[in-house]
């Protein structure tokens, strides 16, 4: 795995993002996350997941300075995957658990959602969705995910304006559930993880498969229309100029 780091330790798997400073995601690390994924949820050897960042940063979202560059073709393999993977992480049957150990806007957002709890370090960091303002289209799979846990109004109102959240702010709306110190950020998620894998297994994924089955489906229903819309707006003059803005800022020298 070039993106992504991984370590077993008493039946719990947990997965660092791992792709420089701020693991911005591509199309390889998409497409890593989601065959470890897989494989951990097929493991009968692994009860649980946890994923997390580095210090500062869970993810910044999709690395767009990459994704700019992609033909036609290989951005639309790129969404694809990604909703895929989308799909695959909320269909999750084991414990999950988002260890945030820095900013996580975006796409970054989207992988802490999928999870079953969320546990974010204290800090002057931000998480949310904001594709709208960088000219990316919602598709209704992710307005859905963010609806489940943010209520239909915050969400729809949250995504029109781009809003990104505060780490307080995050955890008042409902979109994480505690904040702890950056240094406690993974041993907190263990704890609460632990507490979901002493449960019968069995019953714990059903009865978990059985709570999110609308948002599964969402996720997995079929993304064509979505997709072919998304990437109509993408090639479009006014955002291929938006994103080369965004790219240069991204690229310029911080003070």
């Amino acid at each position: 795995m070039n993106t992504l780091q991984v370590t077993i330790k008493d039946r719990l798997a947990v997965i660092a993002l791992n792709r420089g400073k701020s693991n911005p995601m591509n199309a390889e690390m998409i497409k890593e996350l989601h065959l470890l994924v897989q494989s951990i949820d097929a493991d009968d050897n692994i009860g649980g997941l946890i994923i997390t960042g580095k210090e500062n940063f869970f993810s910044a979202g999709l690395d767009l300075i990459e994704l700019y560059d992609y033909n036609h073709e290989e951005i639309a393999v790129f969404w694809r995957s990604f909703l895929s993977l989308q799909a695959k992480m909320v269909a999750f049957k084991k414990p999950m658990v988002a260890a945030i150990s820095g900013h996580s806007p975006a796409g970054g957002c989207v992988l802490a959602m999928c999870c079953d709890y969320r546990v974010m370090a204290r800090g002057k960091y931000i998480i949310g969705l904001n594709e709208i303002p960088v000219g990316i289209i919602v598709p209704d799979s992710i307005f859905s995910l963010y609806a489940f846990w943010l209520g239909q109004r915050n969400a729809y109102q949250y995504l029109m304006e781009g809003k990104l959240l505060s780490v307080e702010d995050a955890l008042q709306v409902g979109l994480i559930d505690e904040i702890c110190n950056p240094e406690s950020v993974i041993s907190t998620a263990e704890k609460k993880i632990r507490t979901y894998m002493q449960f019968n297994a069995a019953t714990w994924s059903q009865s978990k498969l059985n709570l999110r089955k609308r948002l599964i489906a969402d996720a997995s229903a079929d993304q064509t229309e979505n997709l072919d819309m998304m990437l109509k707006q993408w090639w479009a003059p006014e955002t291929r100029k938006l994103l080369q803005m965004i790219i240069q800022n991204l690229k310029a020298p911080k003070p």
